[in-house]
C-alpha cells in the first residue's frame, strides 16, 4: 500500500481544499488587522466581533485558513500551556494557578462554541492519558502528576499498569496520568467551521495575501496595505517568514502518520473505547488519537528544525521519519505490525526561546501578537484570542483589566533565538540528546531520568 505524504495534512485529504477566497484587491483600511487565518486569528476575529459588531476586522492570510499548524496538528483540545512553570516562579504559584484555571475552562470553552455555532469537528471529550513505558518514565509521570494536583487540577487520576490496560492497552505501559480537559477533535474541520462563522459575522478575510512586513498601524502585502489602529500577529510557526522576525520564534517541525481504518478485532485488541487522547513521557514524546472513522493518527518529531527557520510547502516530510513513527506505532500496538500507513505530513510549530506562550499588546503601537505555543495550541489559541480581546477593548477605552489581562502570561517579553549556525546546530544536539537518553531508558533498570536528556533540558531553556 503506498502512502500519501505531504498534500498539507490527511485532514485535509479528507476534507478537499477549501474554496479559494479572494485575495486583497488593494490598499485599504480597518479598525483591526490579523494577520494570520489559523486558530489565532480566527479566534480572535471570532470573539472580536462578537464583543464589538461595528468593528472592521480584515483578516489576512498567506494560503488559506488552516494551512499552516491549524490544519496538521494532532487534533489535541487540552489543558497544557507552554511555560506555566516558567510564570510560576517569576509571578508566584498563585499566578499559575490561575493560568491553569484559565486554560482547564478553555477546553469547555472550544466545544462550547462549536455547539452554538453547529461546528461539526468529530470532537469527543474522551480526556487525555499520557502513559509511562519504564521506570525513568514512570518516576517522571508520578513527579508530572503530583504537579498538576499542585497546580489545582483535582479531578485528575493516577493509574498503574492494569487501570491503563483498561483504557488503552498499551504494550509495555507501567503507569499513566489522566485529565478528563482534553477532547479529540477533526482540526481542519473546526478551522473550516471558525471561518465560516468568523465571516458570517461579517469578518473579511482575505486568502493567498502574504504580509510581507508588520508595521506600526501598517501590514504590508504585494497586492497593497492595510492600515489600522491595530495590527496582531497571529503567524505561530511561520512568523520567522516577516521582516524583522526570523529570530523571533524558531519553527520547529513535528510529523505525523495516519493509519489505514483499523478492524473491529483490531481496536477490541486495543482498546480506547474512551477516545482518550494518547501521549507518553518520552522525552521525544509522541501524540496520538483515535479518529472518528476508526484510524489512528499519531506524530512526533522527525528532522526538528530546517537550518536558517525554513518551513516546509506542503507538508511533505522525510522518508525515515515516516518509518520512525511507524515504529512508535507498533511498539505501542506490535498487534499492527502489518497495518497500511495512509498518509504521511509534516508541519511547524512556534517555540519561543525560553519555551513560554505569550499574548502582548504594545498600548504605544497598536501592535500584538501571541504564540509561541510549542505544540498545544489548539486549545491555547483560544485563550489568547479572548485574551487579545480584552486587551483590544481595555486599550480602547471600551472595557477595563480583566481576570484574562491580569493573567501572568500577558506582555511576557522574550529574548531571541541565537543567528545561524548556533540555533541549528543547538536544535540538532537536542533532540539527538533527548533521542539518545529515550533509548538509554527504554533498556534501564533505574528510575532516574538520563542525565543527558537532564543537561539537554537545562541548557536549551525547555
Amino acid at each position: 500500500m503506498s502512502t500519501v505524504n505531504g498534500g498539507i495534512s490527511f485532514w485535509y485529504a479528507q476534507e478537499g481544499a477549501p474554496a479559494p477566497r479572494e485575495p486583497l484587491p488593494g490598499d485599504t483600511t480597518a479598525d483591526v488587522c490579523i494577520v494570520g487565518a489559523g486558530y489565532t486569528g480566527l479566534w480572535t476575529a471570532y470573539y472580536l466581533k462578537k464583543a464589538v459588531p461595528f468593528l472592521n476586522i480584515t483578516v489576512l492570510e498567506a494560503k488559506f485558513c488552516g494551512y499552516g499548524a491549524s490544519g496538521r496538528n494532532g487534533g489535541w483540545l487540552y489543558n497544557g500551556i507552554a511555560g506555566r512553570d516558567r510564570y510560576a516562579r517569576l509571578h508566584g504559584q498563585e499566578a499559575a494557578v490561575r493560568l491553569q484555571q484559565a486554560m482547564n475552562a478553555t477546553v469547555t470553552e472550544v466545544l462550547d462554541v462549536c455547539e452554538t455555532e453547529k461546528i461539526d469537528a468529530d470532537q469527543h471529550r474522551g480526556g487525555v492519558l499520557e502513559v509511562a513505558l519504564s521506570p525513568a518514565q514512570l518516576a517522571r509521570l508520578k513527579a508530572f502528576h503530583a504537579a498538576e494536583l499542585a497546580f489545582g487540577e483535582s479531578d485528575r487520576e493516577l493509574y498503574g499498569a492494569r487501570e491503563t490496560a483498561d483504557r488503552i492497552r498499551v504494550a509495555g505501559a507501567v503507569g499513566s496520568s489522566w485529565t478528563p480537559h482534553g477532547a479529540r477533535l477533526h482540526p481542519v474541520k473546526l478551522v473550516k467551521g471558525l471561518a465560516d462563522a468568523v465571516e458570517a459575522l461579517g469578518v473579511t478575510i482575505h486568502e493567498s495575501t502574504p504580509v510581507i512586513e508588520i508595521r506600526p498601524k501598517h501590514a504590508i502585502t504585494p497586492y497593497g496595505t492595510v492600515r489600522a489602529p491595530y495590527v496582531l500577529r497571529c503567524t505561530e510557526g511561520f512568523t520567522a517568514s516577516l521582516a524583522g522576525q526570523r529570530r523571533t520564534w524558531l519553527p520547529m517541525n513535528s510529523s505525523m502518520i495516519a493509519t489505514e481504518p483499523l478492524t473491529d478485532a483490531q481496536w477490541a485488541s486495543i482498546g480506547w473505547d474512551g477516545r482518550e487522547t494518547l501521549g507518553d513521557m518520552a522525552h521525544a514524546y509522541m501524540y496520538a488519537q483515535r479518529t472518528a472513522d476508526g484510524r489512528i493518527a499519531l506524530g512526533g518529531r522527525g528532522v526538528p528544525y530546517r537550518f536558517g527557520s525554513k518551513t516546509d510547502n506542503d507538508g511533505r516530510t522525510q522518508p525515515q521519519t515516516v518509518e520512525a513513527l511507524r515504529e512508535i506505532l507498533v511498539r505501542f500496538f506490535p498487534q499492527l505490525a502489518g497495518v497500511g500507513i495512509d498518509h504521511a505530513w509534516s508541519g511547524v510549530l512556534g517555540v519561543p526561546r525560553d519555551w513560554c506562550a505569550t499574548v502582548t499588546l504594545d498600548r504605544s503601537t497598536g501592535l500584538g501578537w501571541a504564540g509561541g505555543y510549542v505544540g498545544s495550541g489548539v486549545a491555547t489559541a483560544n485563550l489568547a484570542a479572548r485574551t487579545l480581546r480584552d486587551l483590544i477593548q481595555q486599550d480602547s477605552g471600551q472595557s477595563g483589566p480583566t481576570d484574562l489581562t491580569a493573567l501572568p502570561w500577558v506582555n511576557h517579553k522574550v529574548r531571541k533565538w541565537e543567528p545561524e549556525p548556533l540555533r541549528w546546530l543547538g536544535v540538532q544536539t537536542m533532540y539527538a540528546a533527548f533521542r539518545g537518553a529515550d533509548r538509554r531508558e527504554a533498556t534501564a533498570h533505574s528510575a532516574a531520568t538520563d542525565r543527558v536528556a537532564v543537561l539537554a533540558n537545562r541548557l536549551s531553556g525547555r
